[in-house]
């Protein structure tokens, strides 16, 4: 059986860093994990292909070549989506998909003619042995959300590792908090699933034989969603580092109570975290109260930020505007926040209903539905009718990106969290394409761009004041050039 997987292409949003990669001379950020991991469920005498569109053109003779193509998509993976269905529709391979994309919206695509909906560890014996007879059924449901000790380790095989920016790798699925706007809840439940320490790190490892030497994203929904168990991994990851000296570092996404667990933030910066996305989403209590994000009710939000910081942690940020409790100044509130806070990357949104969510639910209910999500984090277009006037909304969230990174606001924001933050944790391994992208740097902020004076500014006082930071001083500021982009195109 021969096995064509393709990862679709994903548009110029906040995640996809496209306006760095250059810098960094790599071609996409994260490599198609899920792809990756269902590849590794399939048999082994089997020939698999992975053509993951960030990094190269998919073909009419790869297309030809398969019997069958397997897709994987995202919500903003759409358009991608439709153009990959038509091209094999018009060269005769079938599709069989799954992933967040088709979990929750598969009737949107009646031109492909079978989907795995869920997590797929307990599905895919019976599509392997479906596809052998010749049986296949039009759709696949998880029955339950799986343990995941019976997730293999990706076949890292299929990709040149040395594509991509960031690997990617998972301990646990699921959330504990039931926030109304979020679908991670809808698609993995509120009880977060672990795999054993003895079991992720084996995946580590695996990417280290590989010669992995760069930042692990750990894709979890909320890291320390179960503190037991991440606690008795962060053990294990230390043991581990102790023992085979990895120069990988980690990112992950964890919520804001990790800022009141003082050993596990310790645990997490010996074991090697670097970096954490936080969904602080807003200042507003009210709103905060409305959309149930109560685990961050009630405390102090820029110290909480700022106690991750002189842990050693670089606190990304998730903000969201359009909340039917927002007022007239929520763009204020919001920029004045995230500028106190000193969170550098400060991914702020519109607030969409995604598909199967209690706010979509809630929004159906009241007729204030207007269309379905496009899944892009950055999109200036609400998908219902908001509260506050619309388009003041709209309007007002382009101004907020434009002010946030325009580059003085932007350079003085990394001073402040350079302030709070402490370098902990050992060196990272810094490599050739650390030192390339430094200089790439030069010419293209300090030289090229608008911005240049404050770039130069911001460099040389950073140098001579905090050395021990400009590493991540640059590697910030280059991260920036792509916020702006992304921020001009609004």
């Amino acid at each position: 059986m021969k096995i064509l997987l393709v990862s679709p292409r994903t548009p110029d949003t906040f995640w996809s860093f496209a306006h760095v990669l250059r810098f960094v001379a790599k071609k996409a950020a994260f490599p198609p994990l899920g792809l990756l991991t269902v590849a590794a469920m399939l048999p082994r005498e089997w020939e698999l292909r992975l053509v993951d569109l960030n990094v190269r053109r998919l073909t009419d003779a790869d297309v030809r070549w398969a019997d069958w193509v397997f897709l994987s998509a995202m919500i903003v993976h759409q358009e991608s989506v439709r153009e990959i269905v038509q091209r094999c529709a018009g060269l005769g391979r079938p599709i069989i998909a799954g992933g967040p994309l088709f979990t929750t919206g598969h009737e949107g695509f009646p031109g492909i003619p079978h989907f795995v909906l869920g997590e797929a560890e307990e599905i895919m014996p019976q599509v392997v042995a479906d596809l052998l007879a010749g049986t296949l059924a039009p759709i696949y449901r998880a029955p339950s959300f799986p343990a995941l000790a019976q997730t293999p380790v990706p076949r890292w095989d299929l990709i040149r590792v040395r594509d991509y920016v960031t690997m990617a790798a998972q301990f646990s699925r699921g959330c504990p908090f039931d926030c109304e706007f979020c679908d991670i809840i809808v698609m993995n439940g509120r009880v977060p699933r672990t795999k054993s320490p003895e079991q992720f790190v084996g995946e580590l490892e695996a990417l280290r034989l590989r010669g992995w030497k760069d930042m692990v994203f750990v894709v979890d929904d909320n890291f320390i969603g179960n503190k037991a168990r991440t606690r008795a991994l962060l053990h294990a990851l230390i043991a581990w580092r102790e023992r085979t000296k990895p120069q990988m570092g980690f990112l992950t996404e964890a919520s804001i109570n990790l800022a009141d667990d003082a050993d596990l933030l310790d645990l997490m910066v010996r074991a090697g975290f670097r970096k954490v996305f936080v969904g602080i989403e807003t200042p507003s209590a009210a709103s905060l109260e409305e959309c149930r994000k109560l685990q961050n009710k009630g405390r102090d939000l820029v110290a909480a930020v700022q106690v991750l910081q002189r842990a050693g942690l670089e606190v990304m940020g998730g903000f969201i505007v359009g909340f039917d409790s927002d007022t007239g100044d929520i763009f204020k509130q919001q920029f004045d926040f995230i500028q106190r806070s000193g969170v550098v990357t400060a991914m702020v949104g519109l607030l969409t209903a995604l598909p199967q969510t209690r706010l979509y639910q809630r929004l159906k209910r009241e007729d204030r539905l207007l269309a379905a999500s496009g899944g892009d984090n950055t999109a200036a277009t609400l998908n219902f009718r908001p509260k506050l006037n619309r388009e003041y909304l709209e309007n007002g969230y382009r101004e907020l990106m434009r002010r946030l990174y325009e580059p003085r606001n932007y350079y003085r924001r990394i001073r402040v969290f350079l302030k709070n933050y402490e370098v902990n944790g050992g060196r990272l391994h810094l490599s050739q394409s650390d030192i390339a992208a430094f200089i790439k740097s030069f010419w293209l902020l300090g030289v090229w761009h608008r911005g240049r004076f404050a770039y130069w500014w911001f460099s040389v006082t950073t140098l001579l004041r905090r050395p021990r930071q400009f590493r991540v001083a640059i590697e910030l500021a280059i991260i920036g050039h792509h916020f702006r982009c992304v921020a001009a195109r609004l």
